[in-house]
C-alpha cells in the first residue's frame, strides 16, 4: 500500500500499538520502506555536551541502542526500516524532513507514557498535521 513511510520517534510517547499499523499500511510488502526519524533537542544536545562530555555521534549511538526493543519488534514483523536522526529544534527538523522527502504518510504516536498530560494532541502532533500535507495517521 505505502511504500514511503516516515515515523517520528518520540521517546516520550507509547509506540506499542504503531508496530501492527505499519504491518497494515505496508501489507507486507518488501519494497516499503518506514523511517524512524528521532530529533536531538537542542537542549538534550547541549546538556549531553556539557555534562557527559557526549557530541552527536555518542548521542545518536545511545538513541539507535535505546531503540533496540521498538526496531527488534519491527524485525520481528518483516518490516523494513531505516534510522535517521538529527539535532535541532524538533518541529523545524520535522518539517524539513517532511517537505524534502517524498513521504506517503507520516505515522505519528499520540499515546503519552506519562498519562496526566490535558490535551488530546501533543504539541509536535498538532503542529505537524496542521502544517503538512502528507497524510498523517496518529495512532492512540
Amino acid at each position: 500500500m505505502y511504500k514511503k513511510i516516515l515515523l517520528p520517534y518520540d521517546f516520550g510517547n507509547s509506540f506499542t500499538n504503531v508496530p501492527e499499523q505499519l504491518v497494515k499500511l505496508t501489507e507486507n510488502d518488501e519494497n516499503s520502506i518506514i523511517t524512524v526519524f528521532n530529533v536531538i533537542s537542542e537542549n538534550e544536545m547541549a546538556d549531553n555536551v556539557k555534562y557527559h562530555g557526549k557530541h552527536f555521534e555518542d548521542i545518536s549511538k545511545d538513541k539507535v541502542e535505546d531503540l533496540k526493543p521498538f526496531t527488534d519488534q519491527l524485525d520481528e514483523l518483516g518490516l523494513n526500516y531505516d534510522i535517521r536522526i538529527k539535532t535541532g529544534r524538533v518541529i523545524q527538523e520535522l518539517l524539513k524532513e517532511i517537505n524534502e522527502n517524498d513521504y506517503e504518510i507520516v505515522v505519528m504516536s499520540n499515546k503519552r507514557s506519562k498519562m496526566a498530560i490535558k490535551h488530546v494532541l501533543g504539541h509536535v502532533t498538532h503542529k505537524i498535521a496542521k502544517r503538512v500535507n502528507t497524510p498523517v495517521m496518529i495512532v492512540k
